[in-house]
């Protein structure tokens, strides 16, 4: 096999391969013939098909396939010998100039580009720092009372005010028409916790018990129900009942209802705030290792392969329809999803994915076993069970594979905030716990 290679750009490269055309001829009689041993045709014997009959039938699809695995195996060879690192599948088109007995291609691809990096001492980076404190766990506290409250009538209760739980009628209507979705009966929500538009909160925050009122609502642009978004609709809204929240109180028996094991405020309290040390730790990690992996792009240029973009705009298009799917949108599969607003995104993965791997590869940062193990005992510590969360991750290579890749982060991380410029900025707890 002649094998060719030209550079046609800067990571673009053509191989010219050509094979003997008697040998495919070969390959594909001894493919039929074999098929012939058990394909079935009306009017012959199992095994009896003649070859001729065989050769009409499958000929073209067997002939399609010997050349597909002829010319991979002839380009991967081909690839070997150049000693050229293939990013995507190569564009394989025929050549009219092959010479006789011969049939010749020509491979067309890109290249691994060769990735510099460079001097990360010349680069600042903020690191994100933060702490627990009483006060944090004062609110957690109290969002743990707030989602084990209960609900009860008060004759003295006048009017709706945030956090009661109100039950109402309402119908809405466009343009003096009624739509879909738009009425309901008996629906209870609380106030003040945004499950419904904050008109809706407006206009019944106040009411009392049998009151009516119509309000307009605009709905936003962006809103769920695409035959409404934008537009603005008249609202008939009847209180139907209003109760009234009681918080748990803080003592031991709340304690021992959220597991604590001894049952006292001081052991709820450090509980919590284990808890919460632990998130806030994880999440300052978050923060710090976007900022380290934004300071990689900045100090290494590079060209990124065409054809690796296209593959993870590919991949990001996949999960926004799985997406979809589990949203139980209906032929999520169909649905027209433009890829182009997946392209920055995905440029941007591949060039740090290239960036990554050759920082691992110069600084020797691959993840090592015992950081693997604590990296596991350190997530299984926010279960009941630690030691079957353990056993649940090492049991499985899938789930291995991403703890070894958030550890690989950690490394690179690390290494990149060791030898940056760093400067510290606290970020207020109520930030950093921030969805």
């Amino acid at each position: 096999m002649a094998v060719t290679l030209e550079t046609l750009d800067k990571l673009e490269r053509r191989i010219t391969l050509t094979l003997p055309a008697d040998a495919i001829a070969k390959e594909v009689d001894a493919r039929l013939r074999k098929l012939s041993r058990t394909v079935k045709a009306d009017g012959f014997r199992p095994g009896k098909v003649p070859l001729s009959v065989v050769a009409k039938r499958y000929g073209y699809s067997v002939h399609s396939e010997v050349m597909s695995d002829e010319v991979g195996k002839a380009f991967a060879d081909a690839a070997t010998e150049a000693k050229v690192r293939v990013a995507g599948t190569p564009r394989i088109t025929v050549r009219e100039d092959a010479g006789e007995g011969q049939i010749a291609f020509d491979a067309t691809f890109e290249v691994y580009p060769e990735v510099t990096l460079g001097d990360l001492s010349a680069v600042e980076v903020e690191r994100a720092t933060g702490e627990v404190t009483d006060e944090a766990v004062d609110k957690t506290i109290d969002i743990l009372r707030k989602q084990r409250r209960t609900f009860f009538d008060r004759p003295d209760y006048q009017y709706a005010e945030d956090g009661d739980r109100v039950t109402i009628d309402f119908e809405g209507k466009i343009d003096g028409v009624p739509f879909e979705g738009g009425k309901a009966e008996n629906f209870t929500y609380v106030l003040g916790e945004g499950q419904l538009l904050s008109a809706f909160d407006d206009a019944v925050r106040y009411m009392k018990v049998g009151e009516s009122k119509t309000f307009p609502l605009r709905f936003p642009d962006d809103y769920q129900g695409k035959e409404v978004a934008g537009k603005e609709a008249d609202f008939l809204v009847t209180v139907r009942r209003i109760e009234w929240p009681q918080l748990p109180e803080v003592d031991e028996a709340f304690a021992a209802s959220l597991g604590v094991k001894d049952g006292t405020i001081d052991a709820l309290r450090a509980d919590i705030r284990r808890n919460l040390e632990r998130e806030v730790k994880f999440r300052l990690a978050a923060r710090n290792k976007a900022a380290a992996m934004e300071a990689l792009l900045k100090t290494t240029e590079l060209d990124v392969p065409a054809a690796l973009v296209d593959d993870e705009v590919g991949r990001m298009v996949e999960a926004a329809r799985a997406d979809l799917q589990q949203r139980g949108i209906k032929d999520a599969d169909k649905a027209p999803i433009p890829q182009e607003i997946f392209r920055p995104q995905a440029e941007r993965r591949v060039r740090l994915g290239l960036v990554v791997a050759e920082l691992v590869r110069a600084n020797n940062l691959q993840p090592r076993p015992e950081q693997l193990r604590a990296h596991i005992e350190e997530l299984s510590q926010s279960y009941e069970r630690p030691a079957e969360v353990v056993g649940w991750y090492l049991g499985d290579r899938q789930r291995m594979a991403e703890i070894e890749a958030a550890v690989l982060e950690n490394n690179v991380a690390d290494h990149v905030l060791g030898q940056a410029r760093v400067t510290e900025r606290p970020v207020p707890f109520d930030e950093l716990m921030a969805r």
